[in-house]
């Protein structure tokens, strides 16, 4: 793909294409070509929207740029940045442009960067530096791409608790789409993606433009048609009144805006985005250990024995990390106390956490941990000690949210004792894996008469950072109530999402779905749940919800001591079959079939060389017809053949047909990739909510 930029007649840098490579010299005499004529009623010269949309400049969108002097000097209250001066480095990698401009008289300094990378992704930042002797109060700054015309629809996501990733589609008409999320988090409300194309482009069809916000903390995403015909993608930090005010010769950089095209929907700007974190993040590239998790097994009710018995029925199916959730550290019985006091309870475990570290390594296991650090409860030791440092916006405690607060970390007292307690656990213990959770929103909170976000945010990354330089081999997961912190910048320091509470395998083959347009599959927590749902009360069938979480960093959340021994082998089969595919999820390409039918739900991973594939074809619902026909194979080399079997390990399954199919048990099929990825497979008819795993090797 290609990036064309220019100065338009005034000097500002503009982006005059985003899209299909262009080549060599071919884009020559482009920014002539693109001038637009001045129309009746506008400004006198042709006015060309640069990177940086300036009200100053007559641009009619969102504003690059809002702030205040609240002295009233100088005089000037919308800058327009002029004198712009480029910069190349294409030494390396990527390729990036650099853009410094001022508006002497207005006291503002402006510097964008933008970068290509090698994996074809778009990343555009902006620097304010405040040139004048007063305060400058920032109201936004925002980013933006622009988008051709011709990408008439839109597609962003929201969601709930327990609902997160909802995708909605809509026209793109004039005006301004604005998402903003005011959670003090990313939010599960949050669009990973906002995505606009060609109309009815899918996930392997259509021309598609998509930007995300790489921030954790609150946030706008917006889609803008102005009258006059400019079509951008943007967004940027969303700042609350005087959150960010610069002194003198202080500077404030925005969030990336990232952004991914394809000419073949949104699968091919998902594996851009995939690419890109993966080099970004080496830690990506290492085998994810099976887990299981506690929580649902036993919730806060924690002792040795119960424990210990845990973990040998999850090494017997093959589980290589034990993770202790909430409940290890003081006076934890239930939500509402013990917040804050990071230290393991004596009155559960007199002799610490060792004796279940040596159980637990002696099964081959290593430790894993939850902790929730930038909470407290205000029945806790450090509340009664600090009261103080709480985040607050008045007098009054905020709501209060699951019977907790939230710490104040740009208290330096408060950011310390938490770092010290995180430190001293992970000096004690040999802790592999911290399961680090954020269970509220932040509601009416201010630090020094402020709004607290941004500065909260800033100090969640160094926390992480410093952790990490403390560990470097410690691996971290980013939870907030399930999927309420997933972005590009929490994901460049951790190694794992939760992206939802619910492990109900009917939801999570949604959740899953839509949350890896972002996250690779290596980085996706996926659970096998009991045979009961735990947040909806939903029964399915082992197979089902182990299809569900094969393609994911693969865990299990269910009490295996009250699992019979079929229900065991059955697991063990499936975990099994988990770890013969996993090399693969680290390296490879992750597809989705666009099906006719919506209870028909298909997803694969193809090795980058295309000579083998997984797929999963599973039913959230009763088909539409008796039989779901053929199902599309994506993602193959056309000019191959290839050997596809049924990989399903054995086990319970309604049987919705009588007689025999190329499923049952054969040796398979061997068809042409070409005819694969264009006709598919023929299935016979499926009941609701049974699952297939196909294995496609090229022989």
């Amino acid at each position: 793909m290609s990036i064309v930029l220019a100065p338009s007649l005034a000097g500002d840098p503009i982006l005059l294409h985003w899209g299909a490579e262009l080549g060599g010299s071919a884009h020559d005499g482009l920014a002539e070509a693109l001038v637009p004529a001045v129309p009746h009623s506008a400004l006198d010269s042709p006015r060309q929207r640069g990177l940086l949309g300036q009200t100053a400049a007559g641009d009619t969108g969102l504003p690059g740029l809002e702030g205040l002097r609240p002295d009233g000097t100088p005089r000037v209250w919308a800058p327009r940045i002029t004198d712009w001066r480029w910069s190349v480095d294409d030494t390396g990698a990527d390729a990036c442009v650099g853009f410094a401009g001022r508006d002497p008289e207005a006291g503002w300094s402006v510097d964008l960067e933008v970068r290509l990378t090698a994996e074809g992704l778009v990343l555009l930042r902006t620097f304010v530096t405040n040139d004048a002797s007063s305060s400058l109060v920032l109201a936004a700054v925002r980013s933006a791409l622009p988008v051709p015309a011709r990408a008439t629809e839109l597609l962003d996501l929201t969601g709930r608790w327990c609902r997160e990733r909802t995708p909605v589609r809509r026209p793109w008409l004039a005006g301004t789409h604005l998402r903003e999320g005011r959670h003090g988090r990313t939010g599960h409300d949050a669009t990973l993606l906002l995505a606009a194309g060609v109309p009815g482009f899918g996930f392997g069809h259509g021309e598609v433009w998509a930007t995300h916000v790489a921030w954790s903390g609150d946030h706008a995403a917006y889609a803008e048609r102005t009258p006059e015909g400019e079509c951008v993608l943007g967004g940027g930090e969303l700042l609350g009144p005087g959150e960010v005010v610069l002194g003198p010769g202080e500077r404030y950089d925005s969030p990336w805006l990232v952004g991914a095209w394809s000419e073949a929907g949104l699968d091919h700007a998902s594996a851009r985005l995939h690419s890109w974190l993966r080099r970004r993040s080496p830690r990506t590239r290492k085998t994810r250990p099976v887990l299981v998790n506690t929580w649902e097994a036993v919730y806060m009710d924690h002792r040795l024995e119960t424990l210990t018995e845990l973990a040998e029925a999850a090494a017997e199916v093959g589980v290589e990390r034990f993770v202790l959730d909430d409940g290890w550290f003081r006076a934890r019985r239930t939500d509402r106390a013990g917040l804050g006091d990071w230290e393991v309870d004596p009155e559960v475990w007199p002799d610490g956490l060792h004796p279940l570290v040596e159980r637990v390594h002696a099964l081959g296991m290593d430790l894993g941990l939850w902790v929730e650090p930038e909470m407290v409860n205000d029945d806790s030791d450090l509340v009664r000690a600090h009261p103080e440092w709480v985040l607050r916006g008045r007098s009054a405690a905020a709501p209060q949210w699951r019977h907790q607060q939230v710490l104040d970390l740009q208290h330096p007292d408060a950011y310390a004792h938490v770092r010290g307690r995180l430190l001293a656990l992970l000096g004690e213990y040999p802790i592999a894996f911290l399961k680090w959770d954020h269970n509220r929103d932040l509601v009416d909170v201010a630090h020094q008469g402020r709004p607290a976000v941004h500065g909260q945010t800033v100090a969640f990354y160094r926390l992480l950072d410093e952790l990490r330089e403390a560990h470097p081999d410690l691996e971290i997961e980013t939870c907030a109530s399930g999927g309420g912190r997933i972005d590009l910048e929490v994901l460049t320091r951790t190694d794992r999402v939760w992206p939802s509470d619910t492990i109900d395998a009917v939801e999570r083959q949604r959740i899953n779905r839509w949350t890896s347009l972002l996250v690779p599959p290596e980085m996706l927590g996926a659970h096998i749940g009991g045979p009961v749902a735990h947040t909806t009360g939903r029964t399915l069938t082992t197979g089902f919800r182990a299809a569900t979480a094969l393609f994911g960093h693969l865990g299990i959340e269910w009490d295996l001591r009250a699992a019979s021994a079929e229900e065991r082998a059955e697991v063990a089969a499936w975990v099994a079959l988990h770890k013969q595919l996993r090399p693969l999820l680290l390296t490879g390409r992750l597809v989705r079939g666009d099906h006719h039918d919506p209870a028909v739900v298909v997803s694969g991973i193809v090795a980058a060389d295309r000579t083998e594939a997984w797929y999963v074809v599973a039913t959230v619902d009763s088909p539409l017809s008796q039989a779901v026909g053929a199902v599309r194979l994506p993602g193959l080399d056309p000019a191959a053949s290839y050997h596809v079997v049924d990989r399903t390990p054995p086990g319970a399954r309604h049987r919705a047909y009588l007689g025999e199919h190329w499923l049952d048990g054969s040796d398979g099929v061997v068809v042409g990739g070409r005819a694969l990825g264009e006709v598919g497979v023929g299935f016979p008819p499926l009941g609701p909510e049974v699952a297939h795993v196909l294995h496609v090797t090229a022989p």
